[in-house]
């Protein structure tokens, strides 16, 4: 019976071990149970969950209950949990592992649907070529529509240029005159800049979904067309 009982005991902190391997300075153990972690979270009470009672299933070997819990696509990661904690405890990084283990079609569709166009050009699925279309429009509506902005400018793929700016999907695709103000701002500052007519999505999807691989390709596609372009400097818009 004792053996039985410590298998078991063994198999519910399986999730535990994985964490401590993982991230080795994650101090699991620390935990005082003070709640400072739960006063600046803005997740706390979604779905029943809050930083503190994460830790305490972690630590508990409540593995199955942590695997299924969808508070972690609440959680934003944005460690304030670590900075109230009196141990340096962080929560976000057991987040981000937890994400990576979840079935990609346990994930939110959504979420992972972007993550993978995203891979293969940019989040929202729009040929490139659209988004090409879609500045030059843009750009000839605004020269038409405001003579003071007749000289605006919106490059792409200039080469040499001093700062690279990327995009956020979603403007391109339904709000395209959000673009615009910076533009101007950009035009106003005497900024030499421009876009790429590819890997121009500036939004990581893949970021959230947990999978390192697929984070580090999105920046390494992003990285590697700056610099193709000769660019100084990369703006990143998100």
């Amino acid at each position: 019976m004792l053996e039985q009982k410590l298998e078991i005991r063994k198999l519910r902190t399986k999730l535990k071990q994985h964490m401590q391997e993982a991230v080795p300075d994650a101090h699991i153990d620390y935990c005082l149970t003070c709640g400072m972690c739960v006063s600046g979270c803005p997740a706390s009470g979604i779905e029943d969950m809050d930083p503190r009672k994460f830790l305490r299933l972690l630590v508990l070997g409540q593995d199955e209950k942590l695997l299924e819990t969808d508070w972690i696509y609440s959680c934003t990661m944005c460690q304030r949990c670590e900075y109230a904690c009196p141990m340096k405890i962080n929560v976000g990084r057991f987040v981000y592992e937890l994400r990576g283990m979840r079935p990609k079609d346990k994930r939110p569709k959504n979420l992972q649907r972007s993550c993978d166009l995203q891979k293969e050009s940019n989040s929202t699925g729009i040929p490139n070529d659209d988004f090409v279309w879609v500045v030059g429009d843009v750009l000839e509506e605004v020269r038409e529509n405001e003579p003071e902005w007749a000289d605006l400018q919106a490059p792409i793929d200039k080469k040499g240029a001093e700062f690279y700016l990327n995009q956020n999907a979603k403007e391109p695709t339904v709000e395209p005159e959000e673009m615009v103000p910076l533009w101007k701002i950009l035009h106003v500052a005497g900024v030499d800049w421009t876009y790429s007519s590819k890997w121009w999505d500036g939004a990581n999807y893949c970021l959230f979904s947990g999978d390192p691989e697929d984070w580090e390709k999105t920046v390494r596609n992003q990285a590697e067309t700056v610099d193709a372009l000769g660019v100084r400097y990369y703006i990143n818009t998100e």
